[in-house]
């Protein structure tokens, strides 16, 4: 990000690490019904991104969308605009919703998406887990159509299973992905190729 102009970007679109140790072991929590995904470990998780970072994402674009925000607080000014995202979890050791911070100055808005394991809220096109903290691309698709137009550039520098990316190409976004797994990279290719074929 340090390469980019100033305000070059209208709207940053992602997800960091929480630093709360998920998949540590390859699965996270408990006490659900619906069969959870396992994922090899991971460690990328154990601590939240430097101050630096956020303070780069702000730099390089007009409007930010960062969700775990409530994990990064002390880096991020107040805001009066948080998106709620009610993941319809049921009674499970899972969060009930995962908080987004943003920079715009409108209201706290609510999206209501189940995601729970194998659970989720298009169960007939059910969306492939690649990562661990996969967002569904609905939800993206919905940060996208309230808080961007088409053409806007929009930047995911966690981009993880690529749901942002994905969710720009259908919108008409043009869009930036950083993701530091050549892994995930590779996914994501795949998965934006894929959808020419209909398969994403």
């Amino acid at each position: 990000m340090k390469t980019l102009p100033d305000k070059c970007i209208d709207l940053v679109l992602t997800d960091p690490p929480y630093g709360i140790g998920a998949y540590k072991n390859g699965t996270m929590g408990g006490g659900v019904l619906a069969k959870q995904s396992t994922f090899r470990p991971i460690d990328w998780d154990n601590a939240i991104p430097s101050k630096d970072i956020f303070d780069e994402i702000k730099r390089v674009s007009k409007n930010q969308i960062i969700f775990g925000g409530n994990y990064f607080v002390s880096y991020l000014d107040n805001s009066p605009c948080w998106i709620v995202w009610d993941k319809d979890n049921g009674d499970n050791n899972f969060a009930d919703c995962e908080l987004a911070w943003t920079s715009f100055r409108t209201a706290v808005r609510k999206f209501k998406f189940k995601w729970q394991g194998m659970l989720q809220e298009n169960m007939k096109d059910k969306e492939v887990k690649f990562h661990p903290t996969q967002k569904p691309v609905e939800l993206m698709k919905w940060c996208l159509d309230n808080y961007s137009k088409e053409g806007d550039i929009i930047l995911d520098c966690f981009a993880g299973g690529g749901s942002t990316l994905i969710a720009c190409k259908h919108l008409k976004r043009n869009y930036i992905g950083c993701e530091i797994s050549k892994d995930y990279c590779d996914i994501i290719q795949k998965r934006l190729d894929g959808m020419t074929q209909g398969l994403f």
